[in-house]
């Protein structure tokens, strides 16, 4: 199994939503990805907060968030 650092995570994440997003053209998904897209001056997303969820969503998988728990509910 390949590992990945979370800025290639992160890549991976968004690149599979811009991908949804072009097939469904969800508003939603759009809003998303505008707040997830990184500032080009500087290291940050263009919504601070998404920066913090996505650190704890890496945590929550490095600390045993198991596939089989991915279910929405």
């Amino acid at each position: 199994m390949s590992v990945m650092t979370d800025k290639q995570a992160y890549a991976a994440m968004f690149h599979f939503l811009e991908e949804h997003w072009k097939r469904t053209k969800s508003d939603d998904v759009g809003g998303l990805l505008g707040a997830m897209s990184m500032l080009q001056d500087g290291p940050t997303t263009a919504d601070p907060a998404i920066a913090h969820d996505w650190r704890r969503a890496v945590g929550y998988a490095l600390n045993g968030g198991q596939p089989g728990t991915l279910q929405f509910k």
